[in-house]
């Protein structure tokens, strides 16, 4: 055991020096066996050579562009690592600082969803639930409670919620199709839970731990251009939003980006995060139609926007949210509400809402081809006039309704399979619920959509007509 431990921490310091120069000016200080061999430094490789080693061994069968992403994942969580080591040898950075220590990780972020863009790919769902995995790791930009951030341990678990609707569709899609890819998307879940969760638990729950005599974290280099900072570079300008810089917790979100947005912007991590003000919850907010994040780019034009009106994610009056007309918006983000709020969805098209926490209701209209997860309604989750979507319930949910609807997906947690769900003038309504044990299989069950009635005893019997493979 003491031999194997000695030759990987020996392999950590070559490979660590190979790659300091990759760290901006300065490099990573000295490494010594000390650092390399702390207990969360050591947890680390474990958590690497667990989890993550799963996840590319099934994708080394798979190959393709799910072996491509799945070596990008391999990258971020190997920088991260190196990231790590570098907070025990550097005091706690500013605002700016911290920006340009977390370039490299960043780096890495942008190129998985490159992955993603352009032409749909087959393994689409794999790319994107491997690049909106890649937000967890920004736990390591903690810094406090008034960084605007969940807590570490926290903001894991949210992360992987938008990850796991692209991967619930990999285990539909393939459970009896090819083992691989169903135990690809298994093994990419636990690498986060409980793997990196786990982890940040702990050695890291309340945040990354800095040097308070270590050598003072580089500063990100000076551009002569006049008006609002920058962004340090030399990262591309796709690497940080464009959107206005207003605060607002209701604008869309593009994961890592939206993090890192706030940091580079040189004004306090809090501003914008998780805080709602007056001037937000009115309906005077034309500043910010059409704004999407910049990995959204080349979707902006107004001709890709729907006739109807333009794009709107805006809290009215304090009550309800209210989406509408996103187009090819795949990380929309509710995550400052309450349970006397409802949400209400329209006319929406080849996007995907999250709504993080608790609302009162929430109805989805005139939407085709759109993706919500949430995690708890208080009354009920209402589809009316859509076509093609998919709903995914993560906490509980009394009442589903669908109506006048072709084409739904509901995925159910466990603390909603007592859901009551009524359907009405709709078609192709599938049901999937997970399996009884942590790993097993989804089930998958189809609602009827036509009826069988038989005038017996002075009324009419009604019974389903029964579906193959129900």
């Amino acid at each position: 055991m003491e031999e194997k431990l000695i030759a990987r921490l020996e392999s950590a310091v070559t490979r660590l020096e190979a790659l300091s120069t990759g760290f901006g000016s300065g490099g990573v200080p000295a490494i010594d066996v000390e650092t390399v061999s702390d207990p969360s430094i050591v947890a680390f490789d474990d958590l690497i050579g667990q989890y993550l080693g799963r996840v590319s061994s099934a994708a080394e069968k798979i190959g393709g562009q799910v072996l491509e992403a799945t070596k990008i994942l391999q990258e971020a969580f190997n920088v991260q690592k190196e990231l790590l080591i570098k907070t025990k040898q550097t005091q706690k950075p500013d605002v700016a600082g911290l920006a340009e220590f977390l370039k490299p990780l960043n780096g890495v972020i942008m190129k998985a969803n490159a992955l993603t863009e352009g032409r749909r790919s087959d393994f689409f769902n794999h790319l994107k639930s491997a690049a909106d995995s890649l937000s967890a790791l920004a736990w390591i930009a903690y810094t406090g409670k008034e960084c605007g951030m969940s807590m570490p341990i926290a903001h894991v678990e949210e992360s992987w919620q938008m990850a796991e609707f692209y991967n619930n569709k990999i285990l539909v899609e393939y459970k009896s199709k090819d083992p691989n890819h169903a135990e690809w998307a298994k093994a990419i879940k636990e690498l986060y839970l409980p793997g990196l969760r786990d982890y940040v638990k702990s050695n890291y729950p309340l945040g990354p731990v800095w040097s308070p005599t270590g050598k003072p974290a580089a500063a990100p280099p000076t551009t002569p251009t006049p008006g609002a900072p920058a962004p340090p570079p030399p990262p591309p300008a796709s690497l940080f939003s464009s959107e206005s810089s207003q605060a607002s917790s209701s604008r869309p979100k593009e994961g890592m980006a939206a993090v890192f947005q706030e940091i580079s912007s040189g004004k306090p991590v809090t501003a914008g995060l998780r805080k709602v003000t007056d001037d937000m919850k009115t309906k005077n907010r034309e500043d910010r139609a059409g704004v999407v994040g910049a990995s959204e780019k080349g979707r902006t034009s107004t001709s890709t926007f729907s006739k109807s009106g333009p794009p709107k994610l805006e809290l009215q009056m304090g009550r309800k949210w209210v989406i509408e007309n996103q187009i090819g918006k795949k990380q929309l983000v509710i995550d400052d509400c309450d349970a006397k709020q409802s949400v209400y969805v329209y006319g929406c098209k080849d996007s995907v809402l999250q709504i993080q926490g608790k609302v009162n209701n929430i109805t989805v209209d005139k939407c085709t081809k759109m993706g919500v997860v949430f995690t708890d309604v208080v009354a009920a989750c209402e589809i009316v006039n859509c076509n093609g979507v998919e709903v995914q319930c993560q906490g509980s949910a009394p009442t589903i309704s669908v109506d006048n609807t072709a084409g739904c997906q509901l995925y159910l947690s466990k603390e909603s399979l007592g859901a009551s769900i009524t359907t009405a003038k709709s078609s192709e309504i599938n049901v999937l619920v997970p399996g009884a044990e942590p790993d097993g299989d989804w089930g998958e069950h189809a609602l009827p959509q036509q009826f069988v009635h038989v005038f017996k005893d002075g009324h009419f019997e009604t019974t389903p007509v029964s579906h193959s493979g129900g």
